[in-house]
């Protein structure tokens, strides 16, 4: 049973290496650029223990994108922003909390034209929980789409996200999460469901 243990905590471990060591070299150069051998290199490990556990460099992209949206998903409760200021807030500090201490995965994937695949995946997310958050409240403003609102504010959301982790985390997560509250506050769509 030890050795059970002992195997999954050093597989645990080859896995970080190799994602942090794709994580360096994708904040440093573009995909295409980037060689297994690269990866292998600076993770410490050879060519084929990262095939080991990865098909290609891309499945490596893919799967490190859904493990950490999944995982901020879950470690943030982005199932619903609650309706009072310290509800909002409370909710919105997590999610900046995690950005932060996954800056290297979050600047890594919001660098320069790198950021496609990875910004989908994440306005897809935001905007079905601003759909979800909607659909519990009143109804949309009279004449304005659900789907509409959820996209513009999963839009801000992630873009002003974009700007946080681009300029090295200027502000606290409690203050960007206390701005963020104040812009969608400020916004009519916002003040309609509130």
């Amino acid at each position: 049973m030890g050795t059970g243990i002992k195997t999954d905590r050093r597989i645990l471990r080859t896995r970080e290496a190799i994602n942090k060591a794709f994580l360096e070299l994708f904040a440093e150069k573009e995909l295409e650029q980037i060689t297994i051998n690269d990866i292998a290199d600076r993770a410490n490990v050879n060519r084929g223990t990262v095939y080991l556990h990865y098909t290609d460099k891309y499945d490596l992209l893919n799967r490190c994108i859904e493990d950490h949206l999944g995982k901020m998903f879950l470690s943030c409760n982005l199932t619903g922003l609650a309706d009072t200021d310290a509800g909002l807030i409370s909710e919105l500090k997590p999610i900046f909390d995690y950005f932060g201490q996954n800056f290297l995965f979050f600047s890594a994937m919001l660098a320069n034209q790198r950021t496609t695949v990875f910004r989908e995946r994440l306005l897809e997310i935001v905007s079905a929980n601003v759909i979800h958050k909607l659909e519990l409240e009143k109804p949309a403003p009279e004449g304005m789409d659900k789907q509409l609102i959820a996209h513009f504010m999963a839009s801000a959301f992630v873009g002003t996200v974009e700007w946080w982790i681009q300029n090295r985390m200027p502000h606290s997560p409690e203050r960007m999460a206390e701005q963020v509250r104040r812009l969608f506050e400020d916004n009519t769509m916002y003040r309609g469901h509130q």
